[in-house]
């Protein structure tokens, strides 16, 4: 079965690139979807105030009327194969499009109290679905600047001097790692916290990027809630901080294809506690000494300290 209903995640992407003036064509090539996919969903699913993610999802949700309680017995066989296959409910709704992943939760959950056992094929079996919180239900970062107004000079990666930011996650979300690498070397500065709070992610980017404070002209990070004491942080390095889009990890994608090389060092379920500081700078030292292709086969050592 071919199905191409669009995902929440993917109507973000639609809203962030519409916002940005994107074509249709240029947003379809982004999603890996048929320009007449997105054309369609414009059309259907856009408000008056325009074209909202949330409002968009409920459209299409309220125009399949697809309740789980009535939903068809050849499509419940095939998700409870895949449950089967230790599929979690999203990975399921991410490929069927026409199922949302509330809908299976809530079925099994009904089915648990009627004496079911179809939850025990859940990988996470203790509690029942609860909605991860958005932005939007958490509340917003105060004074946030949007992606949307930083200098299209950041884009074209031709200077030295604009970052991106994020932090990696321990086991049991036991201490984090702050990375920081600058979009146009590579360059990697990264420092364990024994937190993910926002003013121990504040400091390390302080004392990370101070002694090359000179070669940081913009940060950009995500929206995650350790990055909310933006202002000391561009106070103290004389900078801009710029949040992308939600569920735009493409506008970050220096950030993101970095933390998946330290990664291969610090695997997903990896405890921070037993990383020490010593072996955090080492990690950072062999990823800046190795070379890249795109830098023409030289290290981001060598592009960023003979270009400063």
């Amino acid at each position: 079965m071919n199905y191409t209903q669009l995902s929440l995640s993917e109507r973000y992407q639609i809203s962030a690139l519409k916002g940005a003036k994107q074509s249709i064509k240029f947003i379809a090539d982004q999603l890996n979807r048929s320009p007449s996919t997105i054309s369609r969903e414009l059309s259907r699913n856009e408000s008056q105030r325009g074209y909202r993610p949330q409002f968009a999802d409920k459209q299409a949700s309220a125009r399949r009327a697809n309740n789980a309680l009535t939903i068809v017995i050849d499509v419940w066989d095939w998700v409870k194969a895949k449950l089967k296959e230790r599929w979690s409910p999203e990975q399921i709704a991410g490929v069927h499009g026409g199922i949302s992943h509330t809908s299976i939760y809530r079925y099994l959950w009904s089915d648990k109290k009627q004496g079911g056992t179809l939850w025990q094929y859940l990988r996470r079996k203790a509690k029942p679905y609860r909605q991860r919180l958005t932005d939007e239900t958490r509340g917003r970062i105060n004074d946030r600047v949007s992606i949307h107004k930083r200098p299209s000079v950041v884009e074209d990666r031709s200077r030295i001097g604009d970052w991106e930011a994020d932090t990696i996650i321990g086991q049991h979300h036991k201490q984090a790692i702050v990375t920081i690498v600058e979009r146009r070397t590579g360059l990697l500065r990264m420092q364990r916290v024994t937190k993910k709070s926002a003013d121990l992610v504040a400091d390390a980017i302080i004392t990370l990027l101070t002694p090359i404070r000179r070669n940081v002209m913009t940060i950009t990070s995500d929206n995650g809630k350790e990055f909310a004491e933006h202002i000391k942080i561009k106070e103290r390095l004389c900078s801009m901080f710029y949040f992308a889009d939600t569920f735009a990890s493409w506008q970050r994608g220096t950030n993101e294809n970095t933390n998946g090389l330290i990664r291969e060092y610090l695997p997903k379920g990896c405890d921070f506690r037993q990383v020490s500081d010593e072996q955090v700078q080492a990690i950072e030292n062999q990823l800046n000494d190795r070379p890249r292709k795109r830098l023409a086969f030289k290290t981001p050592n060598q592009v960023f300290y003979n270009r400063i």
